[in-house]
């Protein structure tokens, strides 16, 4: 496994938490219906996992993450919305313990990113899904995102971000190699394709900004920064850049993903 670049700051969730499957998982909505089973990789606080499991009740979730914390708030967030057809299970993408064939879609959210093969990881998925179902992934590719107005303090963070993410064993330009990677894992029939978050209105601009403002002074990536080289000063310095971005009424910013739909 590589290292979770961003750990599970408040921050951190506070994003996570703003996914759904309608702005996360459109791709992947069509093939979707009532009584099929989903496992739901890297499903952190599972946002996305509920909406899931709306759109295939009666089927079943099984919800699975590394981490224990995050699955306690999913499985807070399942008890407080009333969804009674999810499981959750910590495991590792790698090595899934679960039969061949034991699920109709397999669907991961901006995971392949922070594994350590993420080839072997999609061979996995593929192994558990059965015939006929479908794979589907969705990365984003830090490389592509873009902004303006054009701060070079904010050239500065993607160039941090980028060096902590690979130095933990991750690729943050995942994106754009999903559909190289599901081939390598031995899919023959793979459709890809791209979506954008946009965050260009005031508030969508002020939550953005906000939320990046404390991940880079107070998430796990702080002290990974710090102990790849970087000075705190640093990172009070890109945290006040995203505030002064966010302030700015022309703002907008941009984030590529790569989405990939596999058939077993």
């Amino acid at each position: 496994m590589a290292t979770y670049t961003h750990g599970h700051h408040e921050s951190v969730l506070r994003s996570h938490r703003w996914r759904t499957a309608e702005n996360s998982a459109a791709y992947l909505l069509d093939r979707l219906g009532p009584g099929l089973s989903v496992l739901d990789v890297g499903c952190g606080p599972g946002t996305i996992t509920l909406d899931l499991a709306e759109r295939v009740a009666p089927g079943r979730v099984t919800a699975v993450d590394t981490s224990e914390d995050a699955l306690a708030a999913a499985r807070q967030a399942a008890a407080e919305r009333g969804t009674d057809n999810v499981d959750f299970a910590v495991a590792d993408v790698h090595d899934l313990r679960y039969a061949d064939g034991a699920f109709d879609v397999v669907h991961a959210h901006q995971v392949l990113q922070h594994v350590g093969d993420p080839v072997r990881a999609l061979r996995e998925m593929r192994r558990v899904c059965r015939p006929g179902g479908v794979v589907a992934a969705r990365d984003s590719d830090y490389a592509a995102m873009t902004w303006f107005p054009e701060a070079p303090v904010l050239d500065e963070w993607l160039a941090l971000y980028r060096r902590v993410a690979r130095r933990n064993g991750g690729e943050p330009d995942a994106g754009r190699r999903l559909l190289a990677w599901a081939r390598a894992a031995g899919f023959t029939e793979v459709t890809g394709s791209a979506s954008v978050w946009c965050f260009a209105s005031p508030e969508d601009r002020g939550w953005w900004s906000g939320m990046w403002a404390d991940r880079i002074v107070g998430s796990a990536i702080a002290g990974q920064a710090l102990d790849a080289g970087y000075g705190a000063a640093d990172l009070e310095r890109i945290s006040a850049a995203w505030r002064e971005w966010g302030a700015d009424e022309d703002g907008w910013f941009a984030v590529l993903h790569g989405e990939v739909l596999c058939r077993p």
